[in-house]
Order: C-alpha cells, then sequence, then structure tokens
C-alpha cells in the first residue's frame, strides 16, 4: 500500500536535489532562470513530475527544456544518491504554466477592476429618471 507521507517527503527531498543540482553542477549557459517550482511522485514512487519555470521568453524556455532533458540522466543519478533509497525514481520535466496563468488571471482582475472604477463613477453622477420618489405615500 502507497504511503502518502512517504511519497510526500521524498518529493520535497527531490526537489530540493535537482534544485541544487541545477545551481551548482551544470554549468550551461543555455539554461538560463530555472525554478523548480513543485514535485510531484506516484505512490510507489517510481517516477517523478518536476515542474519548473523559465524567467524570460518562449524562446527561453524551449531552450531550458532541451537542457533538462540532456541532464535528466545525470540529475537522476544525483537524486539516486542523495535519496538513499533502493529504487530510483524516473524524472519527467514538465514546464509549469501556473506563473502565465496567473499573469493572465491578474491582467484579467485589473480590467475587472477599472470597468467597475468606471461604472461607479458613471452611477455617482447619475440622476433618477422619473421623480425622486416614485412610490405615493
Amino acid at each position: 500500500m502507497a504511503d502518502p507521507a512517504r511519497a510526500r517527503k521524498v518529493a520535497e527531498r527531490i526537489k530540493t536535489l535537482v534544485a541544487e543540482y541545477l545551481e551548482r553542477e551544470i554549468n550551461d549557459e543555455r539554461l538560463g532562470f530555472v525554478t523548480i517550482t513543485d514535485v510531484r511522485v506516484t505512490g510507489d514512487t517510481q517516477h517523478a513530475s518536476v515542474f519548473y519555470s523559465v524567467m524570460g521568453s518562449e524562446e527561453d524556455r524551449a531552450t531550458a527544456e532541451t537542457v533538462l532533458n540532456e541532464y535528466r540522466g545525470r540529475i537522476r543519478t544525483y537524486v539516486g544518491q542523495g535519496l538513499g533509497i533502493r529504487l530510483t525514481p524516473s524524472l519527467e520535466f514538465i514546464h509549469d504554466a501556473v506563473p502565465e496563468g496567473a499573469e493572465q488571471i491578474e491582467k484579467a482582475l485589473a480590467e475587472a477592476r477599472a470597468r467597475d472604477a468606471e461604472l461607479a463613477r458613471a452611477a455617482a453622477a447619475a440622476k433618477p429618471a422619473g421623480d425622486a420618489n416614485p412610490y405615493k405615500d
């Protein structure tokens, strides 16, 4: 039976180890600014999905993806040595689209706030079409 607490601990350790390896061991200038955002491990700890984000353009993202895939075996070896468990999980690098999605949501919220402010200004200057008190007393 899979132990979710163990899988969570292994995922956190993998996240730390991958980030260390990218920072200290890879001297490839093509890598750029890569941040490991999350790691998800299957219950049996046989497979790890490593989510990363890249600062820069779409070209920088594609280059970082290529570099990470080139170094996948070395990173897995480093992770295996650092984990100290019997079977080293396979690594899959996935670009994390959360920052871009958050940016789009922030833009939409800013537009909504601007429209709300415009409507509030229009409502403050508006006068009723009929009598001030349309109800008969």
